[in-house]
């Protein structure tokens, strides 16, 4: 039997075997393999994680978004797999001891997407509406907008979201644009929410590409890798480690390349929307990622400073 080449660790959700799939197929290609022996030489593992087990609680109150990176971070470190291909958002501020990132492949659309049966944009929302989310930085920012929401914890899959919508469980909900667009269902959004009220999670519309410390120089890690998004997202998780970023805390994040400049702009919010403190600075689009990494921690930690502690309780 030919050994594979290289296995792909990943979780085993429709949209993370999407991402995942597009992913087995550009380092199928950036290691030269043939189309048709790309499934074989570069083989899918599929990991059922302690985040997709558990649906009935909110991250925050059984451990935080690592849940979602731990089991397949252990096949990693165990040698059962060799690539990790994660959302980038779902990534911890720190990487375990070993382990690193060593590719952001180019960035998908970073909004939040809005999706209503009856209603065509956040504005348009009644009085009182069920919005369902078990984000708190979405729910902090649609308070602080519209205290008048009534917000409803929703859970699970992009199709279980959306099966629950179509239900009538809810008036609306979020969804990251990213993976909408990936799964081919961009015709569900009835709104891209603009950046200035609902700055994304950071990293959100990118990817992750973990790799044992060893491997990170691989040439096929180097094709992979899209300068200008791994730089923002750099300095977007430089403001992630500031603010302690983690499912208990409602923070955004997100950085851009213009005019020769990386622009970020970052912010953490209480959890009931009705305070909000952000900070926006840029440095040379030509700066390394430490530079980028130092520009976040520096923003982040200007919003610390005035914010002080918004961890939710548990």
């Amino acid at each position: 039997m030919t050994q594979p080449l290289l296995r792909i660790g990943t979780r085993r959700s429709r949209l993370a075997l999407a991402q995942s799939g597009m992913m087995q197929r550009a380092i199928g290609r950036a290691l030269g393999v043939p189309e048709a022996e790309i499934e074989t030489l570069v083989p899918l593992v599929e990991i059922v994680t302690t985040g997709d087990r558990i649906q009935d609680r909110r991250l925050l109150e059984v451990g935080g978004k690592a849940l979602f990176t731990k089991e397949i971070e252990e096949a990693l470190l165990d040698g059962r797999v060799d690539v990790a291909v994660h959302s980038m958002k779902d990534v911890p501020a720190e990487q375990p001891p070993g382990l690193a990132i060593a590719a952001v492949p180019e960035r998908e659309d970073p909004r939040d997407a809005f999706i209503s049966e009856h209603y065509a944009t956040f504005a348009d929302l009644p009085q009182g509406a069920r919005f369902g989310t078990a984000s708190l930085r979405r729910q902090a920012q649609a308070l602080a907008l519209r205290p008048d929401l009534n917000i409803e914890m929703l859970r699970g899959n992009v199709d279980t979201r959306l099966k629950r919508l179509r239900d009538g469980d809810f008036d609306a909900i979020l969804l990251a644009c990213s993976g909408l667009n990936r799964l081919g269902l961009g015709e569900v959004i009835r709104q891209r929410l603009p950046l200035d009220a609902f700055l994304p999670a950071p990293g959100q519309g990118a990817l992750a590409l973990q790799t044992r410390e060893g491997d990170v120089d691989a040439a096929w890690t180097r094709a992979l890798n899209h300068a200008p998004t791994a730089l923002a997202v750099a300095a977007e998780r430089g403001a992630m480690a500031a603010l302690e970023g983690s499912c208990r805390t409602a923070i955004g994040a997100y950085a851009h390349i213009a005019d020769g400049r990386l622009h970020l702009t970052t912010e953490m919010l209480s959890p009931d929307g009705s305070s909000r403190w952000t900070r926006s600075g840029d440095i040379a689009a030509e700066a390394d990622h430490a530079a980028a990494r130092a520009l976040g921690l520096e923003l982040g930690g200007q919003v610390q400073a005035v914010a002080g502690d918004q961890k939710i309780a548990l």
